[in-house]
């Protein structure tokens, strides 16, 4: 299935991309994609109930908003460099181990909500990641850095998650593309890894990094500015769009 979440901002009901295309509201099931229906393994029930409802469904205009088709997890888990050609093009050596940080929850949006340039922010956001004590967490937290969805692919929806194609394009420009088979860590390696620090809980976002062709390491380095826009899409996952507003246009709406 291709679970969404739609509406506006903090009022988002659960839905479901049917075979067809149809975008259907699924809110009279009565659960939300939270760590609870994860956990009780409500898909098996809910793939069940709309079975049984077949045409029945609400139909959801597909001009409306998503959200996150996750409620906020209690955890994002990146992983840094884990494409071998972006940690070349990084000029760094390839781990020997999965590099962890994480994102805060708060940064969470949906897959086409604004991109806002953060208070003080210059580089989108890379000085406070590099330049001021080298946390990454810092410049990786802003809200609205965590853009997830449009939808959630259950497993039966992606034969393979190590032959899928990413590109990013700014402004109508190419700027990074890559392949998931150029993982240094596969997706088992990284649950395994992970789970050695810490409890994963059902909901959990695990980030398996980004491919190459970051704007920092263009010479000279490019970061994003207001105004810009970026479009993303991972093949058989979907596509995305951010429009970047600076901190002050974002504050005055």
């Amino acid at each position: 299935m291709k679970l969404i979440r739609y509406g506006s901002a903090g009022k988002e009901k659960p839905g479901v991309i049917l075979p067809d295309g149809r975008w259907v509201d699924v809110s009279a099931f009565g659960e939300d994609y939270d760590e609870t229906f994860f956990e009780n393994n409500s898909l098996d029930d809910l793939e069940k109930w709309i079975q049984d409802r077949g045409e029945g469904l609400p139909e959801v205009p597909q001009e409306t908003r998503l959200g996150s088709p996750i409620v906020r997890p209690s955890k994002i888990i990146c992983i840094g460099l884990n494409y071998a050609k972006h940690a070349k093009e990084s000029g760094m050596e390839i781990p020997e181990e999965p590099v962890i940080f994480f994102k805060s929850t708060s940064a969470i949006v949906g897959p086409n909500d604004d991109l806002v340039i953060p208070k003080n922010g210059s580089k989108g956001e890379r000085e406070f990641q590099l330049e001021r004590s080298g946390q990454w967490v810092k410049g990786k937290s802003a809200d609205t850095f965590a853009p997830i969805g449009p939808f959630l692919a259950t497993r039966n929806e992606i034969k393979d998650p190590h032959n899928l194609h990413l590109w990013l394009k700014v402004n109508g420009d190419m700027m990074q593309e890559g392949d998931t088979s150029d993982f240094i860590f596969s997706v088992p390696e990284i649950v395994s890894y992970v789970s050695q620090f810490m409890s994963l809980l059902p909901g959990d976002i695990i980030s398996t990094g980004t491919p190459p062709g970051v704007g920092l390491g263009m010479d000279p380095p490019r970061f994003l500015q207001a105004g810009d826009v970026v479009e993303l899409g991972i093949g058989g996952l979907g596509e995305s769009r951010q429009f970047v507003r600076s901190y002050e246009e974002a504050s005055s709406t």
